[in-house]
């Protein structure tokens, strides 16, 4: 009897660690799944991480863009180059953007900024293995925010997949060139991104003072420790101006 109930005691330990050992490999799965999903960004296979975007659904203030919630017309980028100052609770960061070699990404960051759309929003999102970026420009901190409108296609997205530190882009959804709104990412560390059926991304400005910050910011981590969340250090935009 004794050695029945400590045959079944240890088949009984066997299965749980079986279906234990089958969890994590569903979870590790999973997030693999998420990362890679690119439902949000896209990012690199030897890490399984992705960056760069959701697959914003935004609702917000209708007085941005056009009556038919249309994006600004590529030409209010008038094919120059414009800078642009985010002051943060953490320090200045300066862009400057270039309205020739992305005009449609160009207008309508400009015209968010000088809306006062981007003011009092925060970075939701830091990957720090495999690729480098910090993803911001959701009203909503969720990842799924925007303004009322998406545009595309792909402007300036190179050729050869790697973007330098300091690049500025759009974030998008995974596959879909026609899914971008108001939110981007800074390049911290070259970074190699890889393409998808949809192509690459809207490379549409360069940081020129604060890339310091954002490697700070990175030093951080998240706030769990993981290689894909939100920033350990809040990061909040209090006023971003465009000129």
């Amino acid at each position: 009897m004794t050695t029945s109930k400590s045959a079944r005691a240890a088949a009984e330990r066997k299965r749980a660690a079986k279906q234990a050992a089958l969890a994590q490999r569903k979870a590790a799965a999973r997030r693999r799944r998420t990362i890679w999903g690119l439902g949000t960004l896209a990012v690199i296979a030897a890490v399984g991480l992705w960056i760069a975007i959701s697959a914003n659904t935004g609702d917000d203030d209708a007085s941005l863009g056009d009556s038919n919630g249309l994006a600004p017309a590529p030409s209010l980028a008038q094919s120059r180059a414009w800078d642009v100052t985010i002051e943060t609770n953490v320090g200045t960061i300066e862009l400057s953007l270039d309205g020739e070699a992305a005009p449609q990404a160009v207008a309508s960051f400009v015209s968010l900024a000088n809306d006062g759309f981007f003011d009092g929003t925060d970075c939701h999102r830091l990957t720090t293995a495999g690729i480098y970026v910090l993803q911001c420009g959701d009203p909503t901190g969720t990842g799924t925010g925007g303004p009322p409108y998406r545009f595309g296609p792909i402007e300036n997205a190179p050729g050869d997949d790697f973007y330098p530190a300091g690049t500025l882009a759009m974030a998008r959804g995974m596959d879909d060139a026609s899914s971008m709104g108001s939110q981007f990412f800074v390049v911290y560390e070259d970074s190699t991104i890889p393409s998808d059926e949809a192509g690459g991304y809207t490379v549409f400005g360069t940081v020129t003072q604060g890339l310091d910050i954002v490697r700070s910011i990175a030093e951080g981590g998240t706030i769990t420790g993981d290689a894909d969340g939100r920033p350990a250090l809040s990061v909040i935009f209090t006023k971003v101006t465009a000129s």
